[in-house]
């Protein structure tokens, strides 16, 4: 029913219909919304000023203009002229406070089952990046992402470690995030979230529910132990994981192109009884880095050698060179690469999350997981339907030139669908990237450590500091 001092119209209207996400919707359509509702049993009894579908929404548009204030993500997501000839009087934005209990109100799964439930493969048959062969690439790597420093978010999650601070920890706690991402779209399919003590290994059972044949998972050294590669393999998918060079492998049958056959065990009395070993095929090289300048004769080899090892369930040498898979698990960095859109380019350089509650914050990495997903289906689409490759796509940015949000009916026009897509299309082809460049830069920074002391809890609301102005004699 409608508040105090509003006329109901003759028809049977409500906010919901009058949120413009623009292309978002497109990959979340209201009724799939309502339906994750209805599962949840989220759906309203009454009408609310700020029914679930909003809400629902309105976390989408937290993570879309994440350097926008709550207020004016709303207004942002509300066609003010829909709704006023709707009503009598205009729908006026609700105060923070009012929005903060929305949030709470819907809780964290409804935007869980949304992402499980929209998130697929966008890959098809001659996607750029996307496929090795016959196999549909895939990778998986962990991040994580800054918390608002509050004890609820402390005790849940958990701080870093850090060697200043007199034994508390890192300057904010923090959420991991595991994704599993297609090396050539970028989207990010299938994730878990733990705390920051919870390992990679751990949360990576947790998506072996989107491993299936057919599919070849890249991962790094952090993720290999026999358990998780035993779980992960006995889904039928084939797996290209590093390993520490230092495991013991013993050759078994080596093949012509020098990877060998071994078998891997869960610990030493299985090895010294050959008991339950795993059969795998062992590719091991070196690479030697080296620093060019201007002309080949001016190359300089790097100070540091490295070697190798990567382990994969490919045990037939015919089927997947080694040199051709030594290349193909650099494909790794794809995943780093769509770690980066979600954390600097969506999110933002260095920002804190803003929920202070951990079921918020849950709440708020789904969203952000939601919306990284429907700009990817975007650019894949755009790349698919225009014949472009999908790694020179540049991202769509929400924002002005000088970072201001865009007014409402910019980015979402309260015209036909088809008018939104077509805009937006038109500013990922405007200007294309350029051609990628292999990874090369050395893994450093210039200001690891700050000059100002560590901030402690007693810090907050203390006392403002007065200041003495006195004019000297010259």
């Amino acid at each position: 029913m409608p508040r105090a001092g509003w006329v109901k119209p003759q028809s049977d209207q409500r906010l919901s219909d009058h949120i413009f996400l623009g292309v978002l919707t497109r990959v979340f359509p209201p009724e799939v919304v309502d339906e994750v509702l209805a599962e949840c049993d989220r759906l309203e009894r009454r009408h609310r000023l700020l029914p679930a579908r909003v809400v629902v929404y309105y976390v989408l548009g937290l993570a879309l203009f994440s350097s926008s204030s709550y207020e004016d993500v709303m207004r942002m997501l509300v066609s003010g002229h829909s709704w006023a000839q709707g009503w009598a009087q205009e729908w006026t934005v609700p105060s923070k406070a009012a929005l903060f209990q929305a949030r709470k109100r819907l809780g964290p799964k409804p935007l869980q089952q949304l992402y499980s439930r929209i998130a697929k493969p966008l890959a098809v048959s001659g996607s750029p990046g996307d496929f090795y062969r016959s196999w549909h690439l895939l990778s998986i790597d962990g991040l994580c992402l800054d918390l608002p420093d509050t004890d609820e978010n402390v005790e849940r999650f958990g701080r870093p470690p850090s060697s200043r601070g007199d034994g508390r920890g890192g300057a904010f706690p923090q959420i991991r995030v595991l994704g599993l991402a297609e090396c050539g779209s970028h989207a990010i399919i299938d994730a878990a979230l733990g705390s920051y003590k919870t390992g990679e290994q751990t949360l990576a059972e947790e998506i072996l529910r989107s491993l299936q044949p057919g599919r070849l998972v890249l991962a790094d050294r952090g993720f290999f132990s026999y358990p998780l590669w035993k779980k992960a393999a006995a889904t039928g998918v084939d797996l290209l994981w590093r390993i520490k060079s230092n495991a013991v492998l013993p050759v078994q049958t080596r093949y012509p192109d020098v990877s060998f056959s071994s078998h891997i065990y869960p610990g030493t009395t299985a090895r010294r009884n050959k008991v339950d070993g795993i059969a795998v095929r062992v590719i091991e090289y070196h690479l030697d880095a080296t620093a060019v300048t201007d002309t080949a004769d001016d190359a300089e080899p790097d100070s540091e050698s490295r070697t190798y090892r990567l382990l994969t369930t490919i045990t037939d040498p015919a089927l997947a060179p080694a040199e051709e898979l030594a290349e193909l698990y650099f494909q790794r960095w794809e995943i780093e690469t769509a770690f980066g859109e979600l954390k600097t380019h969506q999110r933002g350089a260095g920002v804190v999350l803003r929920s202070k509650l951990a079921d918020g914050v849950i709440q708020e990495v789904y969203g952000y997981l939601c919306v990284h997903y429907a700009i990817r289906w975007l650019m894949h689409s755009v790349a698919t339907d225009f014949g472009k490759d999908q790694t020179g796509c540049r991202s769509p940015d929400p924002s002005g030139p000088h970072g201001e949000p865009l007014p409402a009916t910019r980015v979402f026009p309260p015209d036909t669908l088809a008018d939104a897509s077509h805009t937006v299309t038109d500013e990922i082809l405007t200007e294309l990237l350029p051609a990628r460049t292999h990874r090369a830069n050395p893994r450093v920074v210039k200001h690891k450590m700050s000059v100002y002391q560590v901030k402690h809890p007693h810090h907050r609301g203390a006392a403002p500091i007065r200041w003495q102005l006195t004019i000297s004699k010259t």
